[in-house]
């Protein structure tokens, strides 16, 4: 009875949408622990922790409301609150209050937080190079505009 399911899934669009998103979702599991191996040895970094310290330093004033530091890592802004409490005490980010409303919350990127995520941004630079080095540009091109519209990324909050 399995093979007659699976026969009548072979070739269909919802087995090639499967296929995908098992690809892909190995794909991050795999980029993900090379990178978190490679940052924790080198800089005393996670990856989740290399994104936040990302995203903020592309900030404008490298800053952003928790809730929108939330939506670009794709967590809940009680995550992000979790995940920036390290941070903060190692001096990478730090806390700031909106003066105009005591209900919003900003991480900020320190000195410190900038100057570490500069040697982390080349070493992962050097992951993804040769993670992608016998993929041709316009396949990544490609690839890259693909992830973004299915991660619902645009211009203001990738």
């Amino acid at each position: 009875m399995k093979s007659s399911k699976k026969s009548a899934l072979a070739g269909s669009g919802e087995d090639k949408g499967l296929e995908f998103c098992l690809r892909l979702t190995r794909a991050y599991a795999t980029m993900t622990r090379r990178l978190d191996n490679m940052l924790s040895g080198l800089h005393g970094l996670s990856f989740a922790d290399f994104m936040i310290l990302y995203y903020l330093e592309r900030a404008p004033g490298a800053k952003l409301r928790r809730v929108d530091l939330a939506e670009r890592l794709g967590l809940t802004a009680s995550g992000v609150t979790r995940s920036l409490i390290p941070l903060e005490k190692l001096g990478l980010v730090s806390r700031q209050s909106d003066p105009g409303d005591a209900r919003v919350g900003f991480a900020t990127l320190t000195a410190t937080g900038r100057q570490l995520l500069t040697y982390a941004v080349t070493s992962v630079q050097t992951v993804a190079q040769e993670a992608t080095a016998s993929v041709p540009k316009d396949q990544i091109d490609g690839l890259s505009a693909l992830l973004g519209q299915l991660a619902g990324m645009n211009s203001s909050n990738s």
